[in-house]
C-alpha cells in the first residue's frame, strides 16, 4: 500500500513539474513574441524606417552617436510611433490582467474588466467633458475619475444589499452600468453635431490609440505599474479565492480583504486605460480564456501569461488598425470583430476550458 502511495505521489510530482515547465516555456515564448512584435511595429507604417536607423535612434537616447537619420524621421519615431506602441502594450497588458483578476475574484469566466461599470462610467465622464468643451487631457481626467466613482457607487450599493455578496456586486454593476450607458445616450442626443461634439463622443466610444503622446504614457504609467504590481503580487491568493471563502479562511487568507484589494487594483488600471484610449472591449474577456486554454487555471502562471499575450495582441490589432486602410479603423471595432467570434468558439467547443 505504501509503495503504491509513494508511486502515485511521484507521478503527481512529475506531472506538476511537467505542467510547470510547459507553462514557463509558454510564458517565455510569449515574452519573446512581444519583443519581436514591438521590433516589427517600430518599423511598420506609411513612412517606413530602416531597422538600423531605428536602433541607432534608440541608442542615441543613451549614448550620443553620429546622426544617420533625418529630423523628420526622429519626430515620427519618438512623437508618433513609439508612444503609440508603448500605450498599446500597456493597455493590452492591463486590460488582460484586470480581466483575469476579475474572473478569478468573482469565480466567473464570463466576467470582464467592465463588469462593475468602469467603462461606462468613463464613457459618461468623457462625454460630459466633451459637451463642456474640454479636449485632450481634461477628457481623460474626467473619464478616469467618473470611472472610479462608478465602481465606488457599485461597491457602496452592494455593501447595503442583502443576499449572496458576489452576486449582489455583479447585479449592482450591471444596474449602474446601464444607468451610465443611458447617460451616454442622452449626451449623444443633446450633443451639437455642427461643432463636432457628437462626432467626438462617438469616436471616443469606439476606442482608438490615434494621437497617443508620451505625456499620456507618462501620466498613466505609474497607475498601471502599481495596479499590475499589486495583481501580480496577489496572483497566488487569487488562486485561493477561486476555491471559495470557506476554503480561503481555512488557509489563513481573509478572502473579503483580498477581494477588495484585487477589485480596487483592477479598477484603477481599467479606469486609467479607458481614460486615454476610449472603450476597447473583449481584450479582458478573451485573452485570459486563451491563456487558460494554454497553461491552465493556475493564476501564478495565468497572470503573467495574460499580461504578455494581452500586450502582444493589442499591439498587433493596432498595427492592423493603422495600416489596413487609408482611413484608420478605431481599434475597439477590430477587437470586437476578433473577440466576439473567438469567444463564441470558446463557449461552444466541446472540451471544457
Amino acid at each position: 500500500m505504501n509503495e503504491i502511495s509513494h508511486s502515485g505521489t511521484g507521478l503527481s510530482h512529475k506531472s506538476l513539474s511537467h505542467s510547470a515547465r510547459r507553462a514557463n516555456a509558454i510564458i517565455t515564448g510569449l515574452a519573446i513574441g512581444v519583443v519581436v512584435i514591438v521590433g516589427i511595429s517600430l518599423l511598420l507604417g506609411r513612412y517606413p524606417i530602416d531597422p538600423i536607423q531605428a536602433i541607432e535612434m534608440l541608442v542615441n537616447c543613451v549614448v550620443p552617436i553620429e546622426q544617420s537619420w533625418t529630423d523628420q524621421q526622429a519626430t515620427l519615431f519618438f512623437n508618433v510611433r513609439l508612444p503609440r506602441i508603448l500605450l498599446a502594450l500597456m493597455v493590452g497588458c492591463c486590460l488582460s490582467v484586470a480581466g483575469a483578476a476579475y474572473q478569478g475574484t468573482f469565480q466567473n469566466p464570463l466576467v470582464s474588466p467592465d463588469i462593475l461599470g468602469a467603462s461606462q462610467g468613463a464613457a459618461f465622464g468623457a462625454a460630459l467633458a466633451i459637451l463642456a468643451g474640454f479636449t485632450g487631457a481634461m477628457v481623460s481626467v474626467s473619464a478616469f475619475f467618473m470611472s472610479l466613482f462608478t465602481v465606488f457607487l457599485v461597491l457602496l450599493i452592494s455593501s447595503r444589499a442583502k443576499g449572496n455578496h458576489m452576486m449582489v456586486v455583479v447585479l449592482a454593476g450591471v444596474m449602474v452600468s446601464s444607468l451610465f450607458q443611458a447617460g451616454v445616450s442622452y449626451t449623444k442626443l443633446i450633443a451639437d453635431p455642427n461643432n463636432d461634439e457628437l462626432a467626438d463622443i462617438t469616436y471616443w466610444l469606439m476606442g482608438s490609440l490615434t494621437g497617443a503622446k508620451m505625456s499620456q504614457v507618462g501620466i498613466v504609467f505609474p497607475i498601471l505599474l502599481i495596479g499590475c504590481a499589486v495583481l501580480f503580487a496577489l496572483r497566488w491568493r487569487i488562486n485561493i479565492l477561486t476555491m471559495g471563502d470557506d476554503e480561503a479562511s481555512t488557509m489563513g487568507v481573509n478572502a473579503r480583504v483580498i477581494r477588495v484589494i484585487v477589485i480596487v487594483a483592477a479598477t484603477f488600471v481599467t479606469a486609467a486605460c479607458v481614460s486615454v484610449t476610449g472603450m476597447i472591449g473583449w481584450v479582458g474577456l478573451v485573452i485570459p480564456h486563451l491563456c487558460r486554454m494554454l497553461i491552465g487555471a493556475d493564476y501564478r502562471k495565468l497572470i503573467p501569461a495574460s499580461m504578455l499575450m494581452g500586450a502582444g495582441f493589442l499591439l498587433v490589432v493596432d498595427d492592423i488598425a493603422r495600416l489596413a486602410t487609408t482611413a484608420e479603423i478605431p481599434i475597439g471595432i477590430l477587437t470586437a470583430f476578433v473577440g466576439a467570434p473567438f469567444f463564441l468558439y470558446l463557449i461552444t467547443r466541446k472540451k471544457k476550458i
